[in-house]
């Protein structure tokens, strides 16, 4: 059974802080903990129901990765989710590792994105359209945050993401395009979103993209909008632009 040093440092998991100094953090729920072990990710712990081990016992002992059993009870005091019931793995983070565009790809670039919803929400579509690669402003939540692993529904162990300066981090990105989601920005239906790929910048949930970020857009586009809606949620945003990319490559 889990022991109470092993619970404290699955709690302390769920704070920035200690996720950045133990270079950890945790995974919840049955279809994302077996996403993460058929991943790259290195795994240290797995807690889980005396069910979910049996039922993924070929993997476990394919993985090598240390196991425990936890009750139901356990599982909701050291995750961060009551809907939970199943196991919860812990991870190390990834190195902060530099991606720009190779081919044609599309990069997905954000900026200030702050809910930990919505950024869990984009990378799943990301990897629903085949765009591998984010690019986050350092004031973007953290990719390890458990919200942020939660909505992305397993797709984080296929997403390379990472954080840099926009303003520095764009200054390489010529000859590549960069598309930014603007409300007065041309028709998303009527861009041109080339063979050589290029970048698309989506901004904060509040305030769009920065204006420090908006000097490097060579592409204004906007959703085009018919009726009375204010805005966009971003992941939404991100989806339809991703979409109409993805009709053109076809």
């Amino acid at each position: 059974m889990l022991s109470k040093n092993q619970i404290k440092y699955y709690k302390s998991l769920q704070i920035k802080k200690f996720r950045q100094i133990h270079q950890s953090f945790t995974v919840e729920g049955a279809k994302s903990v077996v996403e993460l072990l058929e991943s790259d990710f290195e795994v240290e712990l797995v807690a889980a129901t005396e069910d979910f081990l049996d039922s993924h016992a070929t993997l476990l002992r394919a993985t090598g990765v240390d196991t425990v059993p936890a009750t139901e009870g356990d599982l909701a005091q050291i995750g961060s989710f009551q809907s939970n019931n199943a196991c919860v793995a812990i991870a190390k983070t990834k190195e902060n590792r530099f991606t720009d565009v190779s081919g044609q790809e599309i990069v997905i670039v954000l900026d200030d994105i702050r809910d930990p919803g919505n950024l869990g929400t984009i990378i799943r579509i990301a990897d629903w359209y085949g765009f591998p690669k984010i690019v986050c402003s350092v004031t973007t939540t953290d990719f390890y945050n458990p919200k942020v692993i939660a909505a992305s529904m397993g797709s984080f162990t296929r997403v390379q993401m990472y954080y840099a300066e926009l303003p520095a981090y764009l200054e390489t990105a010529a000859p590549a395009p960069v598309f930014g989601t603007f409300l007065e920005g041309a028709s998303v239906y009527d861009a041109v979103f080339g063979p050589k790929g290029g970048y698309l910048v989506l901004g904060n949930e509040a305030n769009g993209i920065s204006g420090e970020v908006a000097a490097y857009v060579t592409e204004k586009i906007s959703i085009p909008r018919f009726g009375g809606a204010e805005s966009l949620n971003a992941g939404i945003a991100t989806a339809v632009v991703c979409d109409n990319i993805r009709r053109q490559w076809k």
